[in-house]
């Protein structure tokens, strides 16, 4: 099982949402300068969590997002599934014709692989990272280069 970048990113964007969103509505511009994920990529994978409603937009000025619903019923497993990312770790797919159209010896063992994975990151919420110390060190100090990155902008950039 390999989790591409949507994955990780959409992983990455939504508990970033939800370590900001008290203080109101999160621009897509604030993630992409903490995460430094690209803002066109952001609104592609915003577009596909809010299909799911995992996350909701709000329009005009001082607009942005915040979570379709309390983080505390927001699984990983669930915004991985949003971005159509797989914790699949077969070679087939799950199809079982992974050996030349039928199933390979070791098929079940990364069936079941991929059941322990995708039952791991069903138990995570999004509120039990936002929970943890060393996620909110790593929030404080994007946080702050974000801030000081603004901060060194000449005021003609801006």
């Amino acid at each position: 099982m390999r989790l591409t970048t949507k994955g990780r990113y959409a992983v990455t964007s939504i508990l970033d949402l939800a370590l900001h969103q008290d203080t109101g509505p999160v621009p897509l511009a604030s993630i992409s300068a903490r995460q430094d994920i690209s803002l066109s990529y952001l609104e592609q994978l915003f577009a596909q969590l809010r299909r799911r409603e995992l996350v909701q937009s709000v329009r005009g000025p001082g607009g942005g997002y915040h979570l379709g619903k309390p983080a505390d019923s927001i699984s990983i497993a669930e915004v991985i599934d949003a971005v159509n990312e797989t914790t699949d770790a077969t070679r087939c797919g799950g199809t079982s014709d992974c050996q030349n159209g039928e199933t390979c010896l070791t098929h079940y063992l990364w069936m079941d692989l991929s059941e322990q994975i995708r039952d791991f990151l069903g138990d995570i919420s999004v509120a039990d990272l936002v929970l943890r110390r060393e996620i909110r060190e790593v929030a404080d100090r994007q946080e702050s280069r974000a801030r000081d990155t603004i901060a060194s902008v000449p005021m003609s950039e801006v």
